[in-house]
């Protein structure tokens, strides 16, 4: 399937479960989505940011600029929104998602044993918001490696600046319960919401996953005439 219909179909799949995740529990004790949407936490960076970034740093992690040859891992279509405080959409905020490949290697010289690396796997994405502040990776779905559970790393950058350094979780994940970093969230809501479902893909015939993450950060939307 074309990786353009791809990301129409997952986009709009993905704001379909972002609306329903949007539930009262995610709110304020007011329960009005007036300013009362709960800031996505900052979780560390970490060390294995890419030290270089890679020359293709599209939002198609599994194939690296015209190659044939795909990424290793479970085929997973990551979708989201940024959203402010407000709930509205925050267009033209830069997302950028690292991981480690299925072998547990990262894009940085420290990173995992070398000798082991996919080098199939882009490693790093960025993608650009739309005016409804959605994004779309193909990724593979994350793997652990010694001393963490899976995840994925996520920035956004907006006017320029980096705004939020997070991570996004599996909910099946059972290592999740013994990560050191993610307990350091004490509020259990806030850690919560950066734990979502990877789920299988209705009709996919090769395994396919979806996951839907929504980020909300502390700033207003630009100007829509600008």
């Amino acid at each position: 399937m074309d990786i353009i219909v791809l990301r129409r179909k997952f986009i709009q799949s993905g704001l379909a479960m972002g609306a329903l995740a949007m539930t009262p529990g995610a709110l304020g004790a007011s329960g009005s989505f007036a300013d009362e949407l709960a800031k996505t936490p900052p979780m560390t960076e970490g060390p294995f940011y890419p030290s270089k970034l890679p020359l293709d740093t599209d939002n198609d992690l599994l194939i690296i600029n015209d190659s044939v040859t795909s990424a290793v891992g479970e085929v997973t279509h990551l979708t989201g929104r940024v959203l402010s405080q407000a709930g509205e959409p925050i267009r033209n905020a830069v997302v950028e998602i690292w991981q480690c490949d299925a072998r547990g290697v990262y894009m940085h010289p420290d990173g995992g044993d070398r000798k082991k690396i996919d080098t199939n796997f882009q490693g790093f994405g960025r993608f650009l918001t739309d005016v409804k502040g959605q994004y779309y990776f193909r990724t593979i779905k994350p793997v652990a490696y010694p001393g963490r559970t899976p995840h994925i790393h996520f920035a956004v950058n907006y006017r320029g600046k980096r705004i939020l350094a997070t991570q996004c979780f599996n909910a099946a994940e059972p290592q999740n319960a013994r990560d050191g970093l993610l307990a350091r969230i004490a509020d259990e809501n806030l850690r919560n919401s950066l734990i979502v479902d990877f789920n299988a893909l209705e009709g996919s015939k090769i395994g396919e996953l979806t996951a839907n993450f929504d980020i909300v950060v502390g700033v207003t939307p630009e100007d829509p005439d600008h």
